[in-house]
Order: C-alpha cells, then sequence, then structure tokens
C-alpha cells in the first residue's frame, strides 16, 4: 500500500509549531510492462484497445481517457484512500527559532521595481542576475547598486496566455564556458504552442550562437500549464513540462507533456534514461504524471531532483523524483475540480508515487530553492518555497527526505511569489508581485 503523504495546511495566526517533525515515507517504483497511456498498470486487453485513439484526437482521446479510468479496477488497479496526519501550522509572518543563528523575523526590501511580470532569474559569478520577463525580455541586474541593463539577442517568443519568456539558468561553469540556458513559448505558425529550450553564451552583454536543443512535442492550442523550469545538475539538464491542459497526456509516454525530461547539456539524450528503447516512448522522460510542474532543485547533500507542481483546486505537491516513476496525475491526487468534484481515483493508486508534502488549499506552488548560504545556519538543512495564490515564502525544516514543520517567512504580502533563490550573500531573494525583485532582509516590516 503506498505509504502516506504529509498535509500542510495554512498557517493560523497565534499558533507555533511543535519541535517533532513528521516522518514521511517514499513507496518504492519497481519497473516493469508498460502501457502507453497508463504505463503504471498491468496491461489487459480492453485498456490496449483504447491506447493509440488516445493520442489523436483530442475530443475522442478526452472521452476515452474518463472511459479507461472508470476500467482501471477490471485491470487489477485499485486505490485505497487514508486519512492523512497533517503538519501542525506555524506562526504566521515569523520565523521559527529552532537553531542556533535563525532569524526572528524577516521584511521584505524592494531592490527593483517596474519589472514586467518576471519569471525566472539567476545568479551569475559576480552576483549580478539574469531576470527573464514574460514579455520576452532578458534583463541584467547589477548585484551592488541594482540597475538594470537589457540583455540583447534573445530569441523571440510568443507571450501566449501563461506562456512567454519563462526560465533562465546560467551553467555551474559559466565562468569558464558563458552558457545561459533559456525556456520559452514557441508557436508552430497554425496557432498552437510548445515549450523550447535553447542554451547561448553570454558575452557583454549579449547572447551570441543561440542553439535550440529541446522543443516539447505536440503542439497545442491550449495557453497554459508550460511548466518550463530548468535544472543542471551532475552533467543533466532537467526540463519540467506541464501537461498543457490535456490532463490525460500526462499518463502517455508519446507525449513530453506533463513529464520531467532528462537531457545531457548539449541536449542529446542519455543512454540510460529510462524510457530509451521503449517502443513509441519520449526517451527525454524522465518521469511522468504531473501536472503543471514549476518548482525544481537539488538537494545540496544526497544530490536528489526535488519538484513543485500545481495541483487542479487543492493539491499543489512536493515531490522527489525517482526514474521511470510515476507521479499520478490525473489518475490521483489530493485535489479536485475546480467547483468540486473528485478527480481520478482519489488520492492513492498502487504504482503511483505519492507526494512528499501536499497543501489542501492549495498555495499555488512556483520556484523552491534548498537554503545553502551561511547567514543562516539554523536554516540548515531547509526548503524554501514561493506561493503564488496565497502570496508568501515558506520554509520546509527538513531531515533528509523527511520533512517536520513549516515557517512562514513572509505572509500576506499581497503579491505573487514567483521565484526564490539564494544570493552569493546567504540571503533570499525572489520575484514577487508581477513587476519586483526583493530581497528578505532581518528586522520588522517596514523598520
Amino acid at each position: 500500500m503506498p505509504e502516506k503523504a504529509a498535509r500542510v495546511q495554512p498557517a493560523l495566526p497565534g499558533l507555533t509549531a511543535p519541535s517533532r517533525s513528521r516522518t514521511i515515507a517514499l513507496s518504492a517504483f519497481t519497473p516493469g510492462k508498460t502501457c502507453m497511456l497508463f504505463p503504471h498498470a498491468t496491461p489487459c486487453s480492453i485498456l490496449r484497445s483504447t491506447l493509440r485513439p488516445i493520442l489523436r484526437p483530442p475530443r475522442l482521446a478526452a472521452m476515452l481517457g474518463l472511459l479507461s479510468l472508470s476500467l482501471l479496477p477490471a485491470c487489477g488497479v485499485t486505490g485505497t484512500t487514508e486519512e492523512v496526519p497533517p503538519v501542525a501550522p506555524a506562526t504566521e509572518g515569523l520565523a521559527d527559532a529552532t537553531g542556533p543563528g535563525a532569524p526572528t523575523g524577516m521584511r521584505m526590501v524592494t531592490l527593483v521595481d517596474g519589472l514586467d511580470e518576471p519569471w525566472g532569474m539567476d545568479f551569475l559569478p559576480d552576483g549580478s542576475l539574469l531576470v527573464t520577463e514574460q514579455g520576452g525580455a532578458l534583463k541584467l541586474v547589477d548585484g551592488k547598486n541594482y540597475t538594470v541593463t537589457p540583455v540583447t539577442g534573445v530569441p523571440s517568443s510568443e507571450r501566449a496566455g501563461q506562456g512567454g519568456l519563462l526560465d533562465v539558468l546560467v551553467h555551474p561553469q559559466f565562468a569558464d564556458n558563458g552558457w545561459v540556458y533559456l525556456s520559452y513559448t514557441v508557436t508552430d505558425g497554425s496557432g498552437k504552442y510548445s515549450t523550447r529550450v535553447s542554451r547561448a553564451r553570454l558575452e557583454g552583454g549579449a547572447l551570441q550562437g543561440v542553439e535550440e536543443i529541446f522543443t516539447a512535442k505536440p503542439f497545442y492550442r491550449e495557453r497554459r500549464h508550460f511548466g518550463s523550469r530548468l535544472l543542471l545538475a551532475d552533467g543533466y539538464l532537467y526540463i519540467t513540462i506541464g501537461d498543457r491542459g490535456n490532463r490525460e497526456q500526462a499518463q502517455s509516454l508519446a507525449t513530453h507533456n506533463g513529464k520531467v525530461m532528462r537531457l545531457l547539456e548539449d541536449g542529446s539524450i542519455p543512454p540510460d534514461n529510462p524510457f530509451v528503447g521503449t517502443q513509441g516512448a519520449r526517451p527525454e522522460i524522465w518521469t511522468y504524471g504531473h501536472r503543471n510542474p514549476q518548482g525544481m532543485a537539488q538537494h545540496p547533500t544526497n544530490g536528489s531532483i526535488w519538484v513543485t507542481e500545481h495541483g487542479p483546486q487543492g493539491g499543489d505537491e512536493l515531490n522527489v523524483l525517482r526514474p521511470g516513476a510515476n507521479y499520478g496525475w490525473p489518475l490521483v491526487t489530493y485535489g479536485e475540480e475546480y467547483g468540486g468534484g473528485t478527480i481520478g481515483e482519489g488520492t492513492h493508486l498502487e504504482g503511483t508515487q505519492q507526494p512528499l508534502v501536499y497543501w489542501v488549499p492549495s498555495i499555488g506552488t512556483g520556484n523552491i530553492a534548498f537554503y545553502t548560504g551561511n547567514l543562516y545556519p539554523g536554516w540548515q538543512p531547509s526548503l524554501l518555497v514561493s506561493g503564488l495564490k496565497l502570496t508568501r515564502i515558506s520554509r520546509l525544516e527538513l531531515e533528509g527526505d523527511k520533512v517536520g514543520s513549516e515557517t512562514r517567512l513572509l505572509a500576506n504580502l499581497g503579491m505573487r511569489i514567483r521565484d526564490v533563490q539564494i544570493g552569493p550573500d546567504g540571503k533570499v531573494y525572489a520575484l514577487a508581485g508581477g513587476a519586483r525583485l526583493i530581497r528578505l532582509d532581518l528586522g520588522p516590516q517596514g523598520g
């Protein structure tokens, strides 16, 4: 039976988190024979008969996807729902003094205002930042006086719905190779859109030698759930792609949608990817069954890759990636349909991974960052989570792959927090309110 996940609830004024932490065990993934649409399930004749038509066209796909969900019990796949213990709420707006050096209060300092829907950021070795704007501009922010300069040579992108110029990633060896990676929305010219990733060298305020290294397939008319978060870890490039509003595609290995991809730095495919050699499967796929993952970071000690994703109405998730694993969407979720109603088989299904943490109601998870600085030693180890819906930055206490209490560093800002990063100075930086680059400093707000 799948293990329980930890539920994180909104913090309530006047409540403090207990010192004890909750233990969350992750269920193991056992590879086996796979179906194209539902690779976690044992194939059966009635499911196989619906697989190929689900790949096209969209209306028939949706109908057959619902039919296939109703037939899963006949294939020997069953789910069990359990009561899940909540993680106790933290004091609103203040940091828990959970260790030596932990701050007692934080305030927001605005460094840059007037940005055009900033989406992603990353630090350069000299302490300056690259910041993307959804409208298509890439800005270079000086790390000392915070002046803003446009970068030239940026590839063209489409500002379509939730799309546009999205994430930016500076290569860990930038000082030697100058590489910068970008994710952005492109069109095929017929009103359909997808996510593309390119890299280029940043030289003197301009991108040189732009080269495309990945484009998600297929293109869709829907203009949402692009995913598009980037991470370089141990020589591999990880790319998140949302389900693009076609939820059944998250379970199909024939598409990139609802997946996390793993490539080599130049865009080539690692030979040990879990679905290399699987007939009909996209070889770039590392994990599947995701709705719209928009946060990703590597654990600083054990090297695992952690991802946050948006649920529907509730059910935002924090997951640890396992190669070839199925994270359940839309077969299982802790969220529900907008306006109410169960999605899929409930919250548990054999062969799918349980989240490490889920949030009900949704906080609208943005990007995440492990705290690796030395400024606040009591924060090590911690994971910082940005919130778009509940307009906050939270800190989760960690013990390996276990999560304890949630602490709100800033709450009720009235500004959506899209990205969070740790600066070279050990301070927390974030993109907020659709226009600002902010920093968290010690002291009360307004002080």
